[in-house]
């Protein structure tokens, strides 16, 4: 059976790494909102191409140029053209998109059908905990948590006793930021696709698991909901 499948989740969440799994298991694509700008803007730099993407890429470029957002339609329109691709026939998972009410409802209005929606839920406490606990050795990217899995020494690298950094990204106030944008711009997508599940038999199925536990606990929450 075909899975088109939205992951909701603040930053943190764990979207990322069930995705990955999810691929695997259903044997579909991840749809990517910026692996597929990089894609628009490299096909636009083949001088003898004239595809869709393309001339996407064209619009995409200027856009950037111009120091601006990318536009929602031109964004449907990046996922409208992906999904001609025999790859996603079997299905996909979007992700980092939609990211906005707005873009929720163009992507509804594009005819862009979605089977389930699959909420994360972790509170916000727990997030930032989560992140601001990270610390990573720079040069080889390997990730450690001062609680969940501490380096052997405080603050060190297991491997070349080199010092441990926290990202900018996962400082608290940084997170507490990112939280907030999701909260504002995010959220309500939750109560848009709650409403769209309730009130119309052919939208998506909307469910809320929470994602607390270890990874294949949440892995096995999502699988019970989608089967």
């Amino acid at each position: 059976m075909v899975k088109r499948i939205i992951l909701l989740g603040a930053p943190g969440s764990g979207k990322g790494t069930q995705s990955q799994k999810l691929c695997k298991h259903y044997d579909i694509v991840q749809v990517s909102s910026g692996d597929m700008l990089r894609a628009a803007v490299k096909a636009s730099e083949n001088p003898d191409s004239n595809s869709t993407l393309a001339q996407l890429g064209h619009k995409v470029k200027a856009v950037m140029a111009a120091g601006e957002l990318v536009a929602d339609n031109i964004i449907i329109d990046l996922v409208k053209e992906r999904l001609t691709h025999a790859e996603c026939q079997n299905g996909f998972i979007l992700d980092g998109f939609p990211r906005t009410l707005d873009q929720a409802r163009a992507l509804l209005e594009a005819g862009i059908d979605i089977d389930y929606v699959v909420e994360i839920a972790v509170d916000d406490e727990e997030i930032v905990h989560r992140l601001s606990g990270r610390r990573v050795h720079q040069s080889s990217g390997r990730v450690y948590h001062v609680d969940y899995n501490p380096p052997q020494v405080s603050d060190t690298d297991d491997v070349t006793g080199e010092k441990l950094i926290q990202r900018e990204d996962d400082k608290e106030e940084t997170v507490r930021n990112r939280l907030k944008v999701y909260h504002d711009q995010t959220k309500p997508l939750i109560n848009f696709y709650q409403s769209l599940s309730q009130s119309n038999n052919r939208g998506p199925r909307y469910y809320a698991i929470s994602g607390i536990g270890s990874i294949d606990e949440i892995y096995a929450r999502i699988l019970e909901v989608l089967e």
